[in-house]
């Protein structure tokens, strides 16, 4: 039985909420439920479609890992002189493969250069990995497109929890003329 890893996130660069990012382990023989799910890239499906295939993808998955970067974590490496965005990214997704131990990975590559970012991942792994870091992996694999799901649905539930906590700011993106707004009136 071989296995692959789909490794995605969600929230890079939000100005309010946290990064989300996900691993999740298939045999390959099961990425063909994928398919028959009708799963893809997060970004081409409604809320509810995510949300209807959350379950069916975690059922369908052999191990997954998710972890949240709060702001804070993605403040103080965007200020380090060691750490970047690309960095930080590299150490979260070294942790998941580490924890997941796949016969491969495919993921989405966050760096212009994903030859680099791939050697800088390589110095955290506890072993030998074959991975594959391609920009738009998400719309590539279904394997990421898959861990684009996760990602999108735990962000989307972390920002309701801080919506409930603090009133609606909308997405969190800087981008979001309801995020701008919000901050305009509750910056301290």
């Amino acid at each position: 039985m071989s296995t692959v890893l789909g490794i995605d996130e969600a929230g890079r660069g939000p100005v309010i909420g946290p990064m989300v990012m996900v691993g999740l382990v298939f045999r390959e023989e099961d990425l063909s439920k994928l398919k028959k799910l009708g799963v893809k890239d997060s970004k081409l499906l409604t809320r509810k479609q995510r949300e209807d295939l959350f379950d069916k993808i975690l059922k369908i998955s052999v191990s997954h890992k998710i972890v949240i970067i709060e702001p804070k974590e993605i403040d103080e490496a965007l200020i380090s002189k060691e750490l970047n965005l690309n960095k930080l990214e590299a150490i979260k997704t070294a942790i998941i493969i580490n924890d997941l131990k796949p016969d491969r990975v495919i993921l989405d590559c966050p760096s212009v250069n994903c030859k680099s970012y791939t050697e800088y991942l390589k110095l955290f792994l506890k072993k030998d990995y074959k991975i594959k870091a391609e920009h738009k992996a998400d719309l590539k694999y279904i394997e990421v497109s898959a861990a684009s799901i996760i990602a999108k649905v735990t962000r989307d539930n972390e920002i309701e929890k801080l919506k409930k906590k603090y009133g609606d700011f909308n997405s969190g993106y800087p981008s979001d003329l309801r995020t701008q707004n919000f901050l305009k009136n509750n910056w301290n």
